[in-house]
């Protein structure tokens, strides 16, 4: 079998008037995060993952921000898109590993349900979903909660 691997990186600044998708759930806090579709970091990162690990360019080349169809798009229809371009391509995702970093809000209660998000869209199974979360002790732009960041690493293989 082959199997390859890919690194994905998003972040976002948060702004009001917004809600706030990680991992395509709506989780309760004050702002959400700019960006030109639903500004999902996680769901990004994790697409960037994926398209690294395929060779197939980065988010911007396949949804890009002058796109009118994607302005406010849900990031994991966009995650679905994805891997859809991934079978078509003969590679299906395997596993995916991710850590948000946030120093709010607290989203440990929310890691369970981004989990079966991502694993729904990415076609897997939940268990081969990890998600995970942390702070910089108040360190940079996330520290001083301007915004999020993630990094995601994806797992594919040759169907």
């Amino acid at each position: 079998m082959t199997t390859r691997v890919g690194i994905g990186f998003d972040a976002h600044p948060f702004i009001e008037g917004r809600e706030l998708a990680l991992g395509g759930v709506v989780i309760p806090f004050e702002r959400g995060l700019d960006g030109h579709s639903d500004a999902d970091v996680l769901t990004h990162a994790v697409i960037d993952a994926c398209l690294g690990a395929a060779n197939l360019g980065d988010i911007g080349a396949h949804f890009p921000s002058s796109d009118p169809a994607t302005r406010g798009a849900r990031s994991v229809k966009l995650l679905s898109s994805t891997v859809g371009e991934l079978r078509r391509r003969g590679w299906k995702p395997e596993y995916v590993d991710a850590t948000i970093v946030a120093e709010r809000p607290k989203l440990r209660p929310y890691i369970g349900y981004m989990r079966a998000s991502l694993s729904e869209a990415l076609e897997i199974g939940v268990e081969s979903v990890s998600v995970k979360a942390t702070t910089t002790d108040h360190l940079g732009f996330v520290g001083r909660e301007e915004g999020i960041c993630c990094v995601a690493v994806a797992t594919i293989s040759k169907i």
